[in-house]
């Protein structure tokens, strides 16, 4: 799931999973950092999810 706020100068951008959906570490990969895994890796959150948030201008 994507979930998207508007900010007065970018937008940010937070990919959500389940935290055991897929197994094991997971890294959102793009134009934006190079396509790079564990830039942005998803970390576990305490309401069972796994997040990463990006800027984007």
């Amino acid at each position: 799931m994507l979930e998207r706020t508007l900010k007065k100068d970018r937008t940010e951008v937070t990919f959500v999973l389940p935290a055991d959906i897929p197994p094991g570490p997971v890294s959102v990969v793009g134009d934006f950092n190079d396509w790079q895994p564990g830039v942005h890796t998803l970390k576990a959150r305490k309401d069972a999810s796994a997040r990463s948030r990006s800027h984007c201008p």
